[in-house]
């Protein structure tokens, strides 16, 4: 694997700064920044082990170690930190494809990198299903206006470009993403029972269907 360090010439890192998930988080504390880490992490494990209807203030903090009172005045309440966990993920996933190791990060050729990136996505959309179906539910279209979403388009529009010039790299990376839909997602692996190992063959087939 690679290990060469990102260049200006790699592509769309520099628009991690420029189109942040929901706003980057404000300077903090050495201490308040752990104390951030920790409840996040519980509600993350609350989340997976139990879903996110599961989670309470209380819970959180009794999984943190966190006093309630500090898990409040830092969230205000569930709907809110369940948002902030959303956009911890999202920030985490959007640093692994624009700055992290090859393949998913620069470093590798357009096409590997297009590949591990939809892997990653196969990945994130299964693991966060339930809120980002929550959220989608609420609003959906909201999906394609938000930051989150324009990252991602961004990325995957200049990957095409790169691996097809002259193609019509926007249009081509919206159909793209249009199977990540969380609904369809929740559809083909709690409806359809598919594994993601098949989620991610089945991506990638559709991908190279005219290589």
């Amino acid at each position: 694997m690679s290990t060469r360090k990102p260049q200006a010439g790699d592509g769309p890192a520099p628009l991690l700064g420029l189109l942040p998930t929901r706003g980057a988080p404000a300077p903090e504390r050495a201490d308040a920044a752990r104390n951030r880490r920790k409840i996040l992490d519980a509600a993350a494990r609350i989340v997976a082990e139990e879903g996110p209807e599961a989670v309470t203030m209380n819970q959180v903090a009794h999984a943190s170690g966190i006093g309630v009172g500090t898990v409040y005045r830092r969230f205000g309440d569930v709907s809110q930190l369940l948002w902030a966990l959303l956009d911890d993920r999202e920030r985490q996933f959007q640093e692994a494809f624009m700055s992290g190791p090859p393949p998913l990060g620069p470093g590798a050729p357009p096409g590997e990198r297009l590949d591990a990136f939809l892997d990653a996505l196969v990945d994130r959309v299964g693991e966060q299903r339930e809120i980002l179906l929550a959220a989608h539910s609420a609003a959906p279209r909201g999906r394609y206006t938000g930051g989150a979403y324009r990252v991602m388009h961004t990325h995957v529009a200049l990957l095409l470009t790169q691996l097809r010039p002259g193609a019509d790299g926007a249009l081509l990376a919206h159909l793209l993403l249009a199977p990540f839909s969380p609904d369809l997602i929740h559809h083909l692996t709690v409806d359809q029972d598919l594994s993601t190992d098949r989620l991610k063959a089945g991506v990638r087939d559709l991908l190279h269907l005219r290589s």
